[in-house]
């Protein structure tokens, strides 16, 4: 499984946020491949040879923005297209092998300029954003950057960013236009400034989202490429497979548990749900799962593979650089909602084996010990990240050598050997595969470059808390809303950067922690893929599965609902770090303890096999537990009792 299949690649393409890359072929093809190829070995190599911040991003985004102009298409032919009239039948198919235009070269060339010419002279190009005044030729090339990322980000993720990052330039620009009193007023930017602020440092184009794209996520999707490569994806298919074999409830739970192994390849919600779904929609069809539900498995087990360890997604490597904490913290904050998402999930899937009547299905598979005995040295690598991390090891450091290992132990399987060409495939892939996000990142340094300069964060923020009236909780439920409506419009990086720096001072201000803040954010970010009205991973899931999409979509919500409350948890309660893994052991543990009640009682709340009574009163229950202090935590655990004793009489008193 180291591609898609032609249906696959167009059902992602046609859902995930990300726009389709140009299928290249030929010298060209060959070309990018060996220039995405090296730049993925110079991100090995920096890892153990440090190169200075500025140089190491202006290296990087030289050699990545090029690439995403030859890589991915204008749509300026197809919107001429659908003005003029309907295409041909054949023009869809022919554009979809085009080659780069006039235009593309062009720009592919202008953006290797502005980024080269700093590099020239490193150090006076520094000086000069430091303090010295800026030359007219520093102020063009600042300003046709600007422009070429905002063309980037346009092909690769479409309208929306772009719209957003111009709003801002705007805001820097004009802001001493607002009227007098205005919270968010500020004396105005000239264009040097501007330009100073996001072209000659590291505050805006290569600040920490730069940062995170050249360094945590290439490392990342080398790591997850080398792994598809070297078989690892068939082999956690299969697994996942051979596993739950004889239980109704298996074909679910196998589902789930596939997706959570595909996450550590993967790390997009869209491209492990049509993964996923190719192969396991007929079995859940055979295991008699309605259309809708098997959608609402297949895209809930998709949107864990961005929510889980030990491969987070993107918005988890730029919590790190935030926080100053190294990356195996953020996953040890990650760890127990997991947990609690992956309950709740395998919950909600045994009630519903019971609701439709599902049965087991006999799937040709080798037997789990067998298939662990052969190939369970796979999981090998995604240990050794956790234990060199755990050693002091840097989180680079770790994914390196772990991508080593993979390498190496790819040779014990004859069919996935990874010899020149495979790997030369798998370097490239991995380089690709970063495109969209490293155009997402530079152009988000807009947002955050003019932030800073304009303190309109802290503003934001104040903005936020004094509409709530000072209160913790209100501020929560608003702050959750802002972050999914974000999340509607633009992708899950994106909507992370920009909420953790409006979004996130305002839960800070209001004596929430920024471990807690920061989680919080990531997971709302992370949560609007499977959010009504637009659902990406739940519209992907009833492409294939040929189900109503609105149902769909809701049928994901209900397996997906505990993460959408238990971020409330360790945000409004004192007791709520203990669910991010912070405090004593025993807190922890008793914490955990009682969110997965909580979560438990979710699950009979929004099952379809209880009366209503039974699933109001689990419903309040769940909701005291999660006060997760002690006389909540009693009530609640009273009234689930109560629930379950009404449950029982109303079960006893139908007729068989």
């Amino acid at each position: 499984m180291t591609e898609l299949s032609d249906r696959d690649a167009e059902l992602v393409s046609a859902h995930e946020q990300e726009r389709p890359a140009r299928r290249l072929t030929g010298t060209l093809r060959l070309g990018v491949w060996i220039v995405g190829g090296l730049l993925s070995a110079y991100s090995l190599v920096v890892v153990f040879r440090p190169v200075e911040a500025l140089e190491h991003r202006l290296t990087f985004l030289a050699v990545a923005l090029p690439l995403v102009f030859l890589c991915y298409r204008s749509g300026i032919s197809s919107a001429l297209r659908r003005v003029r009239g309907a295409a041909p039948p054949d023009e869809p198919r022919r554009e979809a092998v085009d080659r780069p235009g006039v235009g593309d070269w062009i720009l592919a060339a202008a953006s290797l300029a502005v980024l080269v010419y700093p590099l020239l002279d490193i150090d006076a190009f520094r000086d000069r954003g430091s303090g010295a005044a800026l030359t007219g030729l520093d102020i063009a090339a600042g300003l046709v950057l600007t422009v070429l990322l905002l063309e980037a980000v346009r092909r690769t993720v479409g309208w929306s960013l772009a719209i957003i990052c111009l709003i801002f330039l705007a805001y820097a620009y004009f802001g001493a236009y607002l009227p007098i009193g205005w919270t968010i007023g500020h004396r105005g930017f000239d264009l040097a400034q501007i330009v100073s602020q996001l072209y000659t440092g590291t505050e805006g184009f290569f600040g920490v989202p730069m940062q995170v794209a050249a360094s945590y996520i290439i490392l990342f999707t080398i790591y997850g490429a080398v792994l598809d490569y070297s078989g690892a994806s068939k082999f956690f298919i299969d697994l996942s497979f051979a596993a739950f074999r004889k239980s109704r409830a298996a074909p679910g739970r196998t589902v789930t548990t596939a997706g959570f192994l595909l996450g550590t390849v993967s790390g997009s919600g869209v491209a492990t749900t049509v993964s996923l779904g190719s192969v396991a929609w007929p079995v859940l069809r055979r295991a008699g799962y309605p259309k809708e539900a098997a959608g609402g498995i297949l895209a809930s087990g998709g949107i864990g593979a961005i929510l889980s360890p030990p491969t987070l997604g993107a918005a988890a490597f730029i919590i790190a650089e935030y926080l100053k904490v190294s990356y195996l913290e953020v996953l040890v904050y990650a760890t127990i909602p997991t947990i609690l998402y992956y309950l709740g999930i395998f919950l909600s899937i045994e009630i519903d084996s019971r609701r439709f009547g599902t049965h087991a299905v006999a799937v040709d598979a080798p037997k789990a010990g067998r298939l662990l005995l052969r190939f369970g040295y796979h999981f090998s690598s995604l240990i050794l990240i956790i234990v060199l991390m755990a050693l002091d090891r840097s989180a680079f450091q770790s994914v390196v050598i772990a991508t080593a290992v993979a390498f190496a132990l790819s040779f014990l399987d004859p069919g996935h050997r990874m010899g020149p060409r495979r790997t030369a495939q798998a370097l490239a892939k991995g380089t690709l595969e970063v495109l969209p996000v490293t155009a997402v990142c530079a152009a988000a340094g807009i947002i955050v470059g003019v932030i800073t300069q304009t303190g309109l964060g802290l503003n934001l923020s104040a903005i936020i808390v004094d509409v709530a009236a000072g209160n913790l909780i209100l501020t929560t439920v608003m702050s959750g809303v802002a972050v999914m409506l974000l999340g509607l419009a633009v992708p899950v990086t994106a909507s992370f950067i920009i909420a953790a720096v409006i979004i996130a001072p305002a839960l800070t201000t209001l004596g929430v922690t920024s471990a807690e803040a920061y989680m919080f954010v990531f997971y709302y970010a992370v949560l609007s893929e499977v959010s009504p009205p637009t659902a990406l991973s739940a519209v992907a899931a009833a492409a294939i599965t040929g189900g109503n999409t609105y149902k769909t979509m809701m049928m994901t919500w209900r397996y997906t609902l505990p993460a959408f409350l238990v971020p409330f948890a360790f945000v409004l309660t004192p007791n709520g770090q203990a669910l991010l893994g912070q405090g004593p052991i025993g807190t922890v543990l008793l914490m955990s303890a009682v969110s997965a009640v909580a979560v438990a009682a979710l699950a009979m709340a929004t099952g379809g096999v209880s009366g209503w009574p039974e699933r109001l009163l689990a419903a309040v229950a769940a909701v005291l537990l999660l006060f997760l202090e002690p006389v909540p935590i009693v009530a609640g655990l009273a009234v689930l009792a109560v629930a379950a004793a009404v449950h029982l009489i109303r079960r006893r008193s139908v007729p068989a």
